[in-house]
């Protein structure tokens, strides 16, 4: 065929299906030419610069943002999720809805999920999830220790509860306190047979999604009973500790807290969250900053989901 003709030929196939729409089924009947000739037309068509494809990202889509984040930590995948507006309530659901479309989007047959029990922004994602459908033979670990104040512990229970049900999985609590009482032995709760059971499943996780906690806990947190008395808090930051994930701290490069207190804490450590295949950080607003900054330059996230500002004062840092 001569050049020029098939290079008309090209542009009215073109036409065709990028601006009317036509499959190229559709296009081969119309213009009497198999399927084939179809998509190598449509093939020349963008070799000769007929057709330019432009993805033009949306104005709540922060692409940037998030290139900027994966190629300076180190992170599988950045999500940077804006809300409606700069309140932390506002934020968490954000978060929430984010990571939940996340999670709902990559969650595989056998999954073994392990989640932290006292996040809220980890809360508004359950609340957000949808059923996944057409996966099977997944468990829900709980990582962190679910007994404390009744009231905040049905919240630690329905939050593991909830999501076992959404993927299909079985749910495997982790009946002991986060934090064991003062003088207490923590073996006395760590010997029990069915905390046994979820402590050796951190191990065979295939994703973990956390919070980050700051030095100053959340509500939910501080009305648990499971988080350290103010004295504790300022022994803890005096070694340098900004953050915390399953409350095991770190300081601002992301080294692991040595101290005494830690022994009490009866939930994943930070190295067992690193060897995670994918952990799945969840957490925002400026109160937090030092410590997601801390958990980034620790390794110990493949993937961070958070909020616009946030976002741009840590890549500032």
């Amino acid at each position: 065929m001569n050049t020029n003709l098939k290079i008309r030929l090209a542009t009215k196939v073109a036409q065709l299906y990028y601006e009317k729409g036509l499959l190229q089924k559709q296009i081969a009947q119309q213009l009497y030419l198999s399927q084939a000739t179809i998509s190598r037309l449509l093939k020349l068509a963008r070799d000769e610069d007929i057709v330019r494809t432009h993805v033009s990202v949306p104005m709540d889509v922060f692409y940037e943002l998030e290139n900027s984040l994966e190629e300076r930590f180190g992170l599988t995948e950045a999500i940077v999720a804006e809300a409606a507006s700069g309140q932390e309530d506002d934020i968490t659901k954000s978060l929430g809805s984010a990571a939940a479309f996340y999670l709902e989007s990559t969650l595989s047959d056998n999954d073994i999920i392990g989640i932290s029990s006292w996040s809220i922004t980890l809360l508004s994602m359950v609340k957000s999830m949808q059923p996944v459908s057409g996966i099977n033979g997944t468990k829900v670990v709980q990582i962190l220790g679910g007994l404390g104040n009744p009231a905040a512990e049905t919240h630690a229970n329905h939050l593991i509860k909830k999501l076992s049900t959404l993927v299909n999985g079985e749910p495997v609590f982790l009946p002991a306190p986060g934090i064991t009482p003062k003088k207490s032995i923590p073996e006395i709760y760590t010997e029990d047979e069915y905390v046994k059971i979820a402590l050796d499943m951190f191990d065979k996780l295939t994703v973990a999604v956390v919070g980050i906690g700051a030095m100053q806990p959340s509500e939910l947190l501080s009305n648990s009973g499971n988080f350290f008395q103010p004295d504790e808090l300022e022994s803890l930051k005096k070694t340098g500790a900004v953050g915390d994930i399953c409350l095991h701290f770190f300081d601002e490069s992301g080294n692991p807290i040595q101290h005494e207190l830690q022994k009490r804490v009866i939930g994943m450590n930070l190295e067992q969250i690193k060897k995670v295949p994918r952990t799945i950080g969840v957490a925002g607003g400026k109160r937090k900053v030092d410590s997601i900054h801390a958990a980034l330059e620790g390794g110990y996230l493949d993937v961070l989901i958070t909020d616009p500002v946030n976002a741009e004062i840590i890549l500032n840092k």
